[in-house]
């Protein structure tokens, strides 16, 4: 059996201003433009405007989030019209380094801080404790270009072996045994990752070591462990890739997919082929558990790609908003908590399930989120 997913068309939201100036947890910085910019507005759980607002920040990282940041920092932008923040989709590798370094004031990441890193946070935000939120749910899906295919159901093995370069052509007997009802060709597959430092690529080599009954020899990582394939860089990159090559196989964000025509695989979970979905992703989320160790205002999760609940779809990312709780400069620290705790609410939440087809946030994480950002201050 196969649960299918319902694809629909979502209008981007526009840029509301240009970026001018950056500022970071410590303070301000001039070492870097942003491409990508929004003015911020609306921010309590609420949905109540902030007043009194003005200031220009910087931050950047998941070019996953983009289209979700377009939709928070458009929904801000409305309330707040002298404050402006820029978003540049550099991927979460680049975009942790950059909070890390200052130049972000807060990042956007489709993994956790890793415990060799938490360190750099902490000094980045003066020693304070480091905030991650997961903002953003969101299924990655693995698609391919196959003309005539619309549709396959793969195991996680099976896509591992595609991806170690096992299997390299379409009508491999791994493939046509989980579909027999598709009329498979000769065509060489060529598959193709990431090849900047991508929280995508963590999720994804995540579930494929953890799922896979040890096809997938490393374990996750944000840089692509393997040789062989094609790298392509950001979310759109692979996009391309995918859409320009026959027999290509990649991942991406489901929100970068549900506008183009490639064919999406069905996973299986237990018994069942499940395909991506914003409510199968949520379903992964409630199955996992918070990193232990980590302090309170810290709620990274230890994604858990091996369970099996009814409608689970565990190819997923929970996208983490990174922000210190102190920063040097007060006019940083209003609109960093301003514009997070309109993330986290129910307007904010919505605004980006509209725009990026993802899956709000559980309401009692989202609680716990709220009262986390009402504790920045400066200092």
């Amino acid at each position: 059996m196969t649960i299918t997913s319902t694809r629909r068309i979502v209008p981007g939201v526009a840029a509301l201003a240009l970026a001018l100036s950056l500022a970071a947890c410590g303070g301000s910085s001039d070492d870097e433009t942003s491409t990508d910019s929004t003015s911020s507005g609306d921010t309590s759980t609420g949905g109540d405007a902030a007043t009194g607002l003005s200031g220009t920040i910087a931050a950047g990282g998941s070019s996953a989030q983009e289209t979700a940041q377009e939709a928070w920092r458009a929904g801000f932008g409305a309330s707040n019209p002298d404050v402006t923040i820029t978003y540049d989709p550099v991927g979460s590798g680049t975009g942790r380094d950059n909070f890390y370094s200052g130049a972000y004031a807060f990042a956007g990441s489709d993994s956790a801080i890793s415990d060799e890193d938490l360190p750099k946070a902490q000094a980045a935000c003066g020693n304070s404790d480091v905030i991650e939120l997961p903002v953003f749910i969101s299924p990655i899906d693995i698609i391919f270009n196959l003309p005539g295919v619309d549709s396959l159901n793969l195991d996680a093995a099976t896509i591992a072996d595609i991806f170690n370069g096992t299997i390299t052509t379409w009508n491999d007997d791994a493939i046509a045994d989980q579909n027999p009802d598709v009329d498979l060709p000769d065509t060489a597959i060529s598959p193709v990752h990431r090849s900047d430092s991508s929280g995508t690529t963590d999720n994804f080599t995540d579930w494929l070591y953890q799922a896979s009954g040890g096809a997938w020899a490393t374990e996750h990582s944000s840089d692509w462990p393997t040789q062989g394939g094609e790298a392509a860089e950001k979310t759109s990159g692979v996009i391309g890739a995918v859409t320009d090559g026959e027999g290509t196989i990649g991942y991406a964000d489901d929100s970068a997919v549900a506008t183009t025509e490639l064919g999406v695989v069905s996973v299986k979970v237990g018994d069942t082929y499940v395909a991506p979905s914003a409510d199968g992703a949520a379903v992964g989320l409630a199955a996992s558990a918070p990193v232990e160790g980590r302090s309170a205002s810290d709620l990274a999760y230890a994604i858990n790609r091996t369970a099996t609940d009814a409608g689970i779809y565990p190819v997923f990312m929970a996208s983490y908003f990174i922000a210190c709780s102190t920063y040097s400069d007060a006019a940083t620290a209003d609109i960093v908590k301003a514009f997070g705790k309109y993330i986290v609410s129910d307007t904010g939440q919505k605004a980006a399930a509209a725009n990026a087809l993802s899956a709000p946030m559980p309401s009692d994480i989202a609680a716990k989120a709220d009262s986390i950002l009402d504790g920045i201050t400066a200092g």
